[in-house]
Formats: C-alpha cells, structure tokens, sequence
C-alpha cells in the first residue's frame, strides 16, 4: 500500500483498544483539519483484540465487536491493520476461528486495503495464501538493530513495511544510504520508553507470545533502571531513540523517510490523546482538540 513521499504517514495504536475515542477523534479530525499539520496523515490504526493467539507485541485487550471496528475504518477510508506479531506460532494454531474470522472481515474493506503486522513466517504464509488481500508489515518484535539485516528485511518482496528496532532510529549516515524504494518501506517506531541498552528485548516479546498462546509462564520482569516508573512521554522524550514531531519535519522527511509509528495500545486513552497532539496537532490548536476530547461525556479518559 503506497503513500506519496514528502508527508508523514502515522500508524496509530488501538484499533480495537480504542475504539471509543477514535469515534470521537476521527470526526474531530475530519471537521477541524485545519486544526492539524497538512504535512501529516493517518496512516492506519493498528491492533488485536483481547484473546486474539495470533498477538504479539503486547496482550490486546480491546473488546469492541470486529465488525464496529471494520466499520468505522470504512466510514473514514482508514487502513486497519491486524497486530499478529506472535513470534511462537506453530502449525496447530492457523486453524484458530477467532482469528482466521478477522482475517475473512477486515480483507473485505470495500475501497481501502488493510495490513497485518507479522513476525512468523509460518503466520505469513498462511495468511498469504488464505487471505491474499492483506498488505504486511515486518513487526518490530524482530528486534532488528542490524542495519544489515534490516535491509535484508526491506529486501523480502511479501513486506510493504518494515518496522526496525528504535536503536535504528538516530543511524541517520546509514539509513539515508537506503535506495528511495527501500525508504519508502522503512516504519519507525517514535515514541519508545523501553530502557535503550536492554538486551532482553526478544525474551520480553517472546513472554508475550506465550501468553497470547494461553501457555502458563512467569511474567518478564524488566531489569531497566527505570522500569518500576511504567510508561511516561516525557522519559520516552529522553530516550536516546525517540523521533519527535520537530525531527520528523527537519530531518526524516527531508531525507525521504513518511512512515511513523507511534506506540501505545497497552496505554491509556489520555496518553494516547497527548501523542496526537504532539504528533499532529498545530499547537495554536491543542487546546482546543484536549477541550473537544475531554468534553465528550461519553469518554473514560483515565
């Protein structure tokens, strides 16, 4: 699924853990354009639901009905984009009805094409095979630090994105030395908090995968120095890794890079809603969109 260079393409957690606010936002976002960059777009909105095997990455827990969701994407000509990054896949798990369901919905888009966001090669090939209509996207649960290896990755013809590790982000000599196809492919994850020396990154999504498979295992425990504080904007400002909406202006679109993806479906809608206004929202108009957001009655925020 191309996009044109020389804007920047978000891919926004929570297609099924946000619902709510995105019936709220998306409209916002439509009616009040002018409150946003026009250099800037929505991408596609990315997620699994709660008990979904095929998830990695983070436990989903969105419970809103699929065919609400698939909705709402159509009304607003948004690519949805199913989060089945589970690393630990296995034969007897592609027969899975819940999942091979969303597969046979979100396919049919009426207009727009949906993605699915992938580690397992196995998953791919099903899924390919089954589901042709889907566009996929290299998961960044590869944890690809590599410039090598993660130009191999924007090599494999099945992927239209490639998420690489943040660590990746600032390799900014490097990554310019890609062709402008290759750059097209490139996804970066923006707004990472994880501690920028962790070498256990793999083991954490990998502790994911087995819980989404329903398997009984002891819960990761991360050993960053600052893991006890949970997930805050302001330290993942601070992260050696971190693209913020001034870098992605000056220094990635310039060198021909439109893909952005910001993290968080694992988070709460109001930090959501603060990623956004970074991210999208002019900043004479912040105000206004936080008021708009707040003032609906019908959002938990919190």
């Amino acid at each position: 699924m191309d996009f044109p260079v020389a804007k920047a393409y978000y891919h926004l957690p929570g297609l099924f853990e946000f619902y709510e606010f995105y019936k709220v936002f998306l409209p916002l976002f439509r009616e009040h354009r002018a409150y946003f960059y026009d250099w800037c777009e929505i991408g596609s909105i990315y997620g699994a639901p709660a008990d979904c095997i095929w998830g990695g990455g983070r436990v989903g827990f969105g419970d809103e009905g699929a065919l609400e969701v698939a909705d709402l994407m159509k009304e607003y000509g948004i690519s949805a984009r199913l989060t089945f990054s589970n690393s630990l896949i296995r034969n007897e798990h592609l027969a899975d009805k819940r999942c091979n369901d969303l597969c046979r919905l979100f396919e049919k888009t009426g207009g727009i094409q949906n993605g699915v966001i992938i580690h397992s090669d196995l998953l791919l090939d099903y899924i390919k095979k089954e589901y042709p209509g889907f566009y996929f996207v290299s998961s960044t649960t590869k944890v690809l630090t590599d410039i090598g290896d993660l130009e191999k990755e924007l090599n494999r013809p099945e992927f239209d994105y490639v998420v690489p590790d943040f660590r990746l982000n600032k390799d900014m000599d490097r990554l310019k030395e890609l062709s402008p196809d290759l750059k097209k492919k490139v996804e970066f994850l923006c707004n990472e908090c994880c501690y920028y020396g962790c070498t256990d990154r793999k083991k954490c999504y990998e502790n994911v995968s087995r819980k989404s498979l329903g398997e009984d295992c002891e819960d990761y425990i991360c050993r960053s120095p600052k893991a006890n504080e949970g997930y805050k904007f302001s330290l993942a400002m601070e992260n050696p890794g971190f693209i913020g909406v001034d870098d992605i202006q000056d220094t990635y679109i310039p060198a021909g890079f439109s893909n952005y993806k910001i993290e968080g479906r694992s988070l709460g809608s109001a930090i959501l809603l603060e990623f956004l206004l970074h991210y999208m929202t002019k900043p004479k108009y912040q105000l206004k969109v936080r008021e708009e957001i707040y003032l609906d009655s019908t959002l938990d925020l919190f």
